[in-house]
């Protein structure tokens, strides 16, 4: 019986595919591989944990034929890239429709993440889609773009922190009141401003002629993603493709950001310390060059964050310490809260300002997923 393979040696071999695939070259480090059987079914576990399935197995396609798993996990692997590329196009189907509908209502609205991001990638299709945030700028497109979407969708609520859900052809939509995930009151003028300052682009959707989409400018756009790590990192849990997220963002956009504006922003927003740990981490363990970052300060060692990555996966969902037997409202809150009680020592160290004021939204039941 063949021994099981040591979990670090598991998480090595899963970020070396990760790393090939994100960036579409030559496997760096094959001391890990051949792996058994057992290895690489746990291996494919962890990648749909992470939601890096399709990107794990474009790096696979770099390996010696030798190397690679059994034709049945290949097949399931192959039937699971399939399922998420069906579902990007499906995604972008519905954005599509979306977008025509509200435009033709004199409304624009900001894709937040999602299908935006998917295009700084290789291979988009084979990045896994999640929901449609929106923004629209000010409460009266929001109040129009509400109206506009109640004659039309289903499943309609308003969230704790007074986002819209619904779904629209079984995809989940939400619009949202604020551009970025930040917490502070005192900072929320500074983010305004710094939305009307640099404004917003559009963009083709991906494999969709003539589909435009409207997304924030690359500053924007790299402080946006940046929060929403640090957000699901200091709550319930945060998996590796919003990280890879966050690398092909800066991978794309650094030249089109001039790194002392974006240095004295994130020190102005208390991202002074949690930055060189997101910074390291994207150098080290997804293997972004350092001069894509869009500013060179590291932190010593990524282990901080990796072991948050590790311990629950894509949005903390296989933490076995949050799991509930329910999905009542009050078990959803209680989880939140315990996850990000878990994280504070974790939050004091890197925002201890943003931190303080999750915490208020938290007691206020307005933290949003």
């Amino acid at each position: 019986m063949e021994k099981a393979l040591p979990v670090e040696k598991l998480h090595t071999a899963l970020l070396v595919l990760l790393r090939a695939g994100l960036w579409e070259r030559a496997i760096d480090d094959a001391t890990c591989f051949p792996l058994s059987a057992e290895a690489w079914a746990e291996l494919f576990r962890l990648s749909r944990q992470q939601t890096v399935t399709g990107i794990v197995f474009r790096g696979m396609q770099f390996l010696p034929e030798s190397l690679l798993p059994a034709p049945s996990l290949l097949i399931r692997w192959t039937a699971a890239v399939d399922a998420i590329e069906r579902r990007n196009r499906d995604m972008n189907g519905v954005l599509s429709e979306l977008y025509a509908l509200f435009r033709s209502n004199g409304l624009d609205p900001v894709l937040q993440k999602g299908q935006g991001v998917a295009a700084f990638y290789e291979s988009p299709l084979l990045r896994e889609c999640g929901d449609i945030d929106l923004w629209f700028g000010d409460p009266r497109a929001s109040d129009a773009a509400r109206d506009l979407i109640s004659l039309r969708a289903t499943h309609i609520r308003r969230m704790p922190d007074q986002s819209l859900f619904y779904r629209w052809r079984g995809m989940a939509v939400e619009h949202h009141t604020r551009l970025f995930d930040l917490h502070n009151p005192f900072l929320q003028s500074s983010a305004k401003c710094l939305g009307r300052e640099n404004g917003f682009v559009r963009m083709p959707l991906s494999g969709e002629d003539g589909a435009m989409i409207t997304v924030p400018s690359p500053l924007v756009n790299l402080l946006l993603l940046d929060l929403h790590v640090l957000k699901h990192a200091l709550g319930r849990g945060i998996g590796l493709r919003q990280l890879c997220d966050m690398a092909r963002a800066c991978y794309r956009l650094h030249a089109e950001v001039k790194p002392g504006q974006m240095k004295k922003l994130c020190d102005n927003w208390g991202l002074g310390r949690w930055n060189p740990l997101l910074h390291v981490f994207m150098v080290d363990c997804l293997g972004l060059p350092s001069d894509c970052l869009p500013y060179g300060e590291l932190a010593p060692t990524a282990r901080p964050l990796l072991e948050i990555v590790w311990r629950g996966g894509n949005f903390g969902q296989h933490d076995p310490e949050l799991q509930t037997s329910g999905r009542t409202i009050w078990t959803r809150k209680i989880s939140t809260a315990r996850s990000f009680c878990r994280n504070l020592r974790f939050a004091v160290r890197y925002v201890p300002k943003e931190a303080f004021w999750i915490c208020v939204g938290l007691m206020k039941g307005q933290f949003r997923k």
